[in-house]
């Protein structure tokens, strides 16, 4: 795949590459949604608090990962910033309620 953006030279990337570091950004973004919802659970967080919580950790992965690969040569690495912020957003979002509950029901329900 390459990319030619308006006054700079022409970028191809590595198919394989690209798709490998999507492929650990995904397990990672998976890790910190089961980690921050058994945080959430255990720190008794419950409605609107804990879906902030939750997009605070997002947030906070994305910008620690920007970090990262750089903040100007994250280009090398991936495609768009966007893509990395909400892919798959949803499906973390359940693993995050999952853990979310089953650590707030062994917790604080007595």
């Amino acid at each position: 795949m390459a990319t030619k953006v308006k006054n700079e030279p022409f970028v191809a990337y590595s198919e394989s590459a690209i798709r490998n570091n999507l492929s650990i950004v995904e397990y990672c973004r998976t890790s910190v949604a089961a980690v921050s919802g058994c945080t959430a659970g255990v720190l008794g967080l419950t409605g609107l608090y804990g879906a902030l919580f939750f997009i605070v950790a997002v947030t906070g992965f994305w910008f620690m990962l920007l970090g990262k690969a750089g903040i100007d040569s994250w280009k090398k690495f991936f495609i768009s910033r966007k893509s990395l912020l909400i892919n798959g957003i949803f499906g973390h979002f359940f693993t995050y309620i999952l853990c979310w509950t089953f650590i707030y029901g062994m917790v604080h329900v007595y």
